[in-house]
């Protein structure tokens, strides 16, 4: 950084401490702070503050702020440690490259068989008798191709890296059994490779029982918009058995002509760009992580810099636990060096030195600080109108939950209505229930909302979704959802009040107090009840009534709040039919800031 006294003109980087600012302007930190007080920036003299906030506070002090080049900041680009990776590649140096696949679609129906039976049928020549280890990926060589499966099954895990920008899965194989058809998770499966833009293929599984019936399973897959190619669709669907290996190959060579029609290309002699499939710490080995390599080389020895961490590659190993010196696009490995352990879905990068690294990890928890200090918020109802009038968005994503199945086509239907020339309404995903932590996180990974009709959240879908910032809105009218959804579109919606979720509990027994009131003895699975709160009843996860509290009490005592891990008594005002089983949800109404 430098300062020219003539002009009064200083350079400041994206991001940097209050105290950092005063000795640019060669002021102390305590009149910089009097500045951010002027401006209404509550900050310490290590509070770090962006470009923005920063150059106010110069103008303020008579100096002239501009923004220091990138390339004086850092030579590893300082994206955000969850960024999808951002890749410029030479089209005269691209190679084709394997196919990356991940196995989705519902518990039972064979996902972890279909993948045990590819590997021990197919897995690359010449490691067969290597001590085989769980990393996550592994290839398979099919002729003079070859396919990397991510061996991390199920679209929670697909959806969760893609929440933190990594896409890194090509083609989706979706399970489906032929004696059980399509059932709510390959329903779920099938809208979050759809959001995720992934072509998929379709394995039939479980061909060898008697009680198969592949057509009902593809008028099924139909009715959920997956048209097969038999049926003058797009979609490959390979009957398959996991168990007799019966359609393995014809599964393989149909992934491969997907692929092939997708262009895979990667540049092998760039410095590597990868991304962390998963990693652990070794009480033996320290920081592991397993890296899937989008494009480039990485070798052992390269400085690498992975989300707020850095370190040096000491080891490779593949999948068969093989030391290896080098791993290129679409490969696998497993790499020892990192100083600590990175999320799964972050991405790795090269760096050129280990100054250089970093630098780039401290510019990245700046970055990250300076963002909560701005606490960027997610696209809500509120504030939907304002990023149509900014050119921001184009769509607007729906995750619709509803108490029963019948509600959703009508819901569905007069929200897609309502797209005009700036949006679309986009419905990405329905299904009957509560509000699951898979519902939040295919809203986080597509930027979308969560209306909910006649049904509760789940404590653990509401958690996250207070942390990631996630909109839900409750509804128990249609007409209510439509106004509000078509307000915001215009820009009319009013200030509204949130719901915040405060406590969770179990009905374990239900005291008869006359004839017409019982208590509920209920044992807090999570949260603080607050003797003001409202409370839903869910039974079976539809909710059957709500109200306000009526009675709290611990041991034939009113209290004012019960918090987790105890039992109380709890009444709800118009409602005295409880059942063991039930859950009792609370919650309080904030106006929104």
């Amino acid at each position: 950084m430098t300062t020219n006294a003539s002009t009064r003109t200083i350079e400041i980087p994206r991001v940097l401490s209050v105290k950092d600012l005063g000795d640019l302007m060669g002021v102390s930190p305590v009149e910089v702070i009097k500045e951010l007080m002027k401006n209404g920036v509550m900050a310490s003299m290590n509070q770090v503050i962006d470009f923005d906030t920063a150059a106010i506070v110069a103008a303020d002090m008579g100096f002239e702020a501009v923004e220091a080049r990138a390339a004086q900041q850092a030579q590893v680009p300082v994206e955000a440690a969850s960024a999808r990776p951002a890749i410029d590649e030479d089209a005269a140096n691209l190679a084709p490259r394997p196919p990356v696949v991940t196995i989705m679609g519902h518990v039972d129906h064979g996902k972890t068989s279909l993948l045990d039976a590819i590997r021990e049928t197919k897995v690359t020549a010449g490691e067969a008798g290597g001590i085989t280890q769980h990393i996550g990926a592994y290839q398979v060589q099919v002729g003079d191709h070859q396919i990397t499966f991510l061996d991390t099954p199920g679209h929670e895990a697909f959806t969760a890296m893609r929440a933190r920008g990594a896409q890194v899965t090509d083609v989706a194989v979706l399970v489906v059994a032929a004696d059980d058809g399509v059932m709510p998770q390959t329903r779920e499966a099938i809208d979050h490779a759809k959001a995720a833009g992934v072509p998929i293929v379709v394995a039939l599984n479980k061909m060898d029982l008697e009680n198969a019936n592949p057509d009902r399973v593809k008028k099924e897959l139909s009715d959920n918009g997956v048209v097969i190619e038999e049926w003058g669709g797009d979609v490959p669907l390979v009957p398959v058995s996991a168990r007799t290996r019966e359609g393995l190959q014809d599964l393989l060579e149909n992934i491969i002509v997907v692929s092939d029609v997708l262009e895979l290309k990667a540049d092998p002699g760039r410095p590597a760009i990868a991304v962390v499939i998963e990693a652990e710490l070794s009480k033996t080995r320290g920081p592991l992580a397993t890296v899937l390599v989008k494009t480039g080389t990485l070798n052992v020895g390269d400085y690498v810099v992975v989300g707020e961490t850095m370190g040096r590659v000491k080891a490779m190993l593949n999948e068969s636990g093989k030391r290896i010196k080098s791993a290129g696009p679409s490969e696998p490995a497993e790499i020892l060096g990192l100083q600590s352990v990175p999320r799964a879905g972050e991405t790795l990068r090269v760096a050129p030195d280990e100054k250089t690294a970093r630098t780039t990890v401290i510019e990245r928890i700046r970055e990250r600080e300076a963002a909560a200090m701005r606490q960027q918020q997610r696209i809500t109802l509120d504030t939907l109108f304002g990023e149509i009038s900014a050119g921001k968005l184009k769509e607007l994503n729906i995750i619709l939950k509803t108490d029963v199945q019948g509600s959703i086509e009508p819901i569905r239907t007069s929200l897609e209505r309502l797209s005009n020339e700036q949006v679309k309404v986009k419905i990405i995903h329905t299904g009957s229930g509560s509000i699951t932590e898979s519902d939040v996180m295919l809203a986080v990974a597509s930027k979308g909302i969560i209306i909910a009709f006649n049904t509760g959240t789940e404590g653990g879908a509401d958690r996250q979704a207070a942390t990631e910032k996630v909109d839900i809105r409750h509804y128990s009218v249609i007409y209510n959802i439509v106004e509000d959804v078509d307000k915001a579109l215009k820009g009319m919606l009013e200030p509204t009040f949130r719901e915040v979720i405060t406590a969770h509990a179990e009905v374990r027994q239900v005291f008869k107090v006359s004839r017409k009131n019982s208590i509920a003895g209920a044992y807090v699975r999570d949260g603080t009840i607050a003797r003001s709160d409202s409370a839903r009843v869910l039974r079976d996860g539809a909710q059957i009534a709500e109200g306000k509290l009526a009675s709290l009490k611990r041991f034939q005592e009113d209290v004012r709040e019960v918090t987790t891990n105890f039992e109380c008594g709890i009444q709800v005002e118009g409602f005295d039919s409880f059942e063991v089983g039930d859950v009792i949800e609370c919650y309080r109404t904030e106006r929104e800031t």
